[in-house]
């Protein structure tokens, strides 16, 4: 069964099973609050891609540096004795996610 939308008011999006979508609150966007699933029609988290993603621009993570500020360096030693202070764990990935992942050393 193929999805497709529609406008069917300057503001909201609808396919056949009722799925609101809205304009956002900034200029050029829409919002949908919820879980979105491409190529799948069981999402587990909020943008599921099954597939390959195709990015013509940057993507930003909360580890780049660009969306920091005040970069330093710190004290060695210090941060040997918290690391000592970890607990390392070994893990295998649950049958599931593994099949639904493509990963084949789980």
């Amino acid at each position: 069964k193929k999805n497709f939308f529609q406008a069917s008011n300057p503001g909201q999006f609808e396919n056949d099973s009722d799925v609101l979508w809205q304009r956002g609150h900034v200029p050029e966007t829409i919002a949908y609050h919820g879980r979105v699933g491409i190529n799948t029609d069981a999402p587990d988290e909020a943008l599921v891609v099954c597939g390959n993603a195709k990015v013509m621009g940057r993507v930003m993570h909360p580890s780049d540096s660009r969306a920091k500020q005040n970069i330093r360096e710190v004290d060695t030693n210090e941060q040997l004795r918290r690391i000592t202070q970890m607990r390392l764990v070994e893990y295998d990935y649950k049958p599931e996610f593994a099949s639904v992942m493509g990963i084949k050393d789980t």
